[in-house]
């Protein structure tokens, strides 16, 4: 095989130093050509970024503001985009060098390649240093100063309780409403949310309208306006009223309402609250859905609440399975009041004083009821008393007198296990509060009970009637998120006891014995921990609702809106 030498390659020297190069249009080596032109001339060799150190954003020119991890893609990009001359180069590469968290400076490497004579393109890599400046961002600008919100969604609802916004504020944790939300303050019939957006305040308001019935209207207020620039600053208030009717209420329904429900007799009880009113009459399981645009054309109120609630002792059941409707089944029921079967301890005669002059405390009432699945012989049930009720409504005036049930059962109760002090094995989140705001005087939980005082025990009450309900309906269990408690004599677990009872989750001693005033009058005696709390004689309720394990999630702090401190609120 002939050998063939490879072409000559042809070499100059250098114009400037005389080393040997390849032909080029400028007669020069790279060392020359560089230091001939420097093709990093117009970019600056330190340039500053300013971070938030509340939000932990960087300022992304011109005005917004990002989230960026360090060594990000995104920080990089924030970095080269307040480099001025780049668009005059050409960027081939550019990469972060590691320097400590703390020092406050970014190091980017930075490759560029420019033509500087005719068919030469000179490359070259050069650091840059990033000096990182504190500041604050425009929102949290209007943090830090007061009355700085531009929205504000106002929450009421004209109710004497606040189980109604304990439930509330467990659908808010459940879907994450709040994380929009800047300060929520409590106030005497409701809750404000404070919103940097109006657009924020608006989402809560479509939140609370797919949540709970309700009815809403806004208005705007002017601060300032430029009549050059044709701009105004507005700000906005949302107010948004909750129907005050709530689940196990008495109420009675207007005639024309009640006709148009397909013709449902107008006393009836509140079975659920969603988005609708779901109203039932108990002696023929016939329910009707009162959506919200339905009740503001015809508000009603209730007749009677919870604390109405009279507790009756069940002496005689028979269910008809023939008649039911989900979960409820019709039954005949004999009952009596409870307290004509008391053999310990004294009945308060304020409670009792109305009964025992008109003879009904020994009285044997006939009913027909919905709850033929789970009542027996000796269990305790909660209902209305009617036949001395005098209710303040025309409604209720008009209805003919032997339409009017004696009383009507609402809810199986279970006394014996409510004597126990007994922790739960669940808690519950809250949105925690903001230290130092204005108006705050109590120790409450949460965004519900910050106004103390009075107004304090109240709250107390209904929260452990709300945790009774939670454990009484799995369907109301379904929309709120439980947690497992840690450990027993942790402050976050709930304890089962009586409203308004001095246990020790309300503060009292745990070996204190005092006696509770519960529901209807009825007494409960708060004894010691364990299962000495039940009184001789009184065995615990076999079919008592428990909360089961699978419905439990892990503790996680992140939950909500406040500090580790914060996040530990009693349940």
């Amino acid at each position: 095989m002939e050998f063939v030498p490879a072409p000559a390659v042809h070499r100059v020297l250098c114009a400037d130093c005389g080393t040997p190069i390849i032909p080029n249009s400028a007669n020069l080596c790279v060392a020359c050509l560089r230091n001939t032109v420097d093709i990093t001339e117009g970019i600056p060799k330190q340039a500053s970024v300013a971070y938030c150190r509340n939000c932990e954003r960087f300022l992304s020119p011109p005005s917004a503001w990002t989230i960026a991890r360090p060594e990000s893609p995104e920080l990089l990009s924030i970095c080269l985009k307040k480099l001025k001359g780049l668009n005059k180069v050409r960027l081939t590469d550019a990469r972060f060098i590691w320097t400590e968290p703390h020092s406050k400076r970014l190091r980017v490497a930075v490759t560029i390649q420019k033509e500087v004579l005719t068919n030469t393109i000179l490359e070259q890599t050069f650091e840059i240093e990033f000096l990182v400046q504190y500041g604050q961002c425009t929102d949290c600008t209007r943090l830090a100063a007061k009355n700085t919100w531009k929205a504000l969604v106002q929450v009421r609802q004209k109710v004497p309780h606040k189980r109604t916004f304990l439930y509330l504020e467990q659908l808010i944790l459940k879907h994450n409403a709040q994380k929009d939300t800047i300060s929520v303050k409590e106030v005497r019939d409701g809750l404000d949310f404070f919103y940097s957006q109006r657009s924020h305040a608006i989402k809560m308001v479509e939140f609370l309208n797919g949540a709970v019935p309700i009815r809403s209207k806004s208005s705007e207020q002017l601060l300032s306006a430029d009549t050059h620039s044709n701009t105004a600053n507005f700000k906005f208030t949302y107010s948004v009223e909750i129907t005050p009717v709530c689940k196990d209420d008495l109420v009675c329904l207007p005639q024309k309402l009640a006709r148009s429900l397909s013709n449902i007799h107008p006393l009836a009880i509140c079975t659920r609250v969603g988005n609708s009113l779901q109203v039932m009459d108990v002696a023929s399981l016939q329910t009707a859905d009162i959506p919200a645009q339905v009740y503001w054309r015809s508000p009603f109120e209730a007749l009677a609440s919870v604390t109405d609630l009279v507790e009756f002792t069940v002496l005689d059941i028979e269910p008809d399975r023939s008649k039911s409707r989900g979960k409820f089944v019709m039954a005949d029921a004999q009952v009596a009041l409870a307290s004509a079967f008391r053999s310990t301890g004294k009945v308060d005669e304020d409670d009792m004083m109305d009964f025992d002059a008109t003879g009904l405390a020994t009285t044997i009432f006939h009913t027909r009821t919905h709850l033929g699945a789970i009542l027996q012989p000796g269990d305790t049930v909660l209902g209305y008393h009617l036949t001395n009720a005098n209710y303040n409504s025309a409604d209720f005036s008009d209805l003919p007198t032997h339409l009017i049930p004696d009383i009507i059962l609402v809810k199986k109760t279970y006394p014996n296990r409510r004597k126990k002090s007994k922790q739960r094995s669940w808690k519950l989140r809250s949105i925690a509060k903001e230290a130092g705001e204005e108006g705050e005087t109590g120790a409450g939980r949460g965004v519900v009970g910050r106004m103390g005082g009075r107004d304090q025990k109240k709250v107390e009450e209904d929260y452990e009637l709300f945790l009774r309900d939670l454990e009484e309906d799995p369907e109301m269990r379904a929309g709120v998120n439980l947690y497992k408690s840690v450990k027993s004599g942790d402050a976050n677990d709930a304890r089962m006891t009586a409203p308004g009872a001095g246990g020790p989750a309300h503060g009292g001693s745990k070996k204190k014995k005092d006696k509770g005033k519960g529901i209807g009058g009825m007494d409960v005696d708060m004894g010691e921990t364990g299962a000495a709390g039940v009184e001789d004689g009184d065995e615990a309720e076999p079919d008592f609702p428990e909360v089961q394990l699978d419905e439990l999630l892990e503790d996680f702090d992140e939950m909500t809106l406040g500090n580790d401190e914060d996040a530990g609120e009693d349940a």
